[in-house]
């Protein structure tokens, strides 16, 4: 059993967004929902919690109404293996009212953030020479969606 679990708060999108986030990752799937009953505060039988997972890891939505918002202080990163799954994700998680943020971040159309991440980046930054990772970070800095082939040139020199 899951002792920690990542918890969102959605004005009454919460169904939608588990939804959204089940269908791009592998090894996720809705795994409950709660409705509010007569003592409230939503409205009887409307969604109050979807459960769900994302890639195996548990997360928790609620429909708590528009009193909380999503900021950047909060992410979910995701670690992609190439430039395709990078594009995708970007694509699909910007669709319909999300945007685009600076190096590699973005809000999907509820207003969560997310990180679109290639693992190489992480890699050439995380190198031991320094001019080559300098010269990477410069990079990214100046990008929104991460563009793989622009940091290995960039770590080339």
């Amino acid at each position: 059993m899951q002792k920690i679990t990542t918890f969102l708060w959605y004005d009454d999108q919460a169904e939608a967004a588990a939804a959204l986030y089940t269908s791009l990752f592998p090894n996720s799937r809705v795994t409950g929902v709660t409705r509010y009953g007569e003592a409230g505060p939503g409205e009887p039988g409307s969604v109050m919690t979807v459960e769900f997972e994302l890639d195996g890891r548990p997360y928790a939505a609620l429909n708590g109404g528009p009193e909380f918002t999503f900021t950047e202080a909060i992410s979910l990163q995701v670690e992609c293996d190439d430039q395709r799954e990078v594009d995708e994700l970007w694509a699909k998680l910007t669709a319909d009212g999300g945007q685009a943020g600076p190096c590699g971040w973005l809000k999907d159309r509820f207003g969560l953030s997310w990180q679109i991440t290639p693992r190489v980046l992480l890699d050439l930054i995380g190198d031991r020479d320094r001019a080559k990772s300098d010269r990477v970070m410069a990079t990214m800095l100046r990008m929104q969606k991460i563009d793989i082939q622009q940091l290995l040139d960039a770590a080339r020199g």
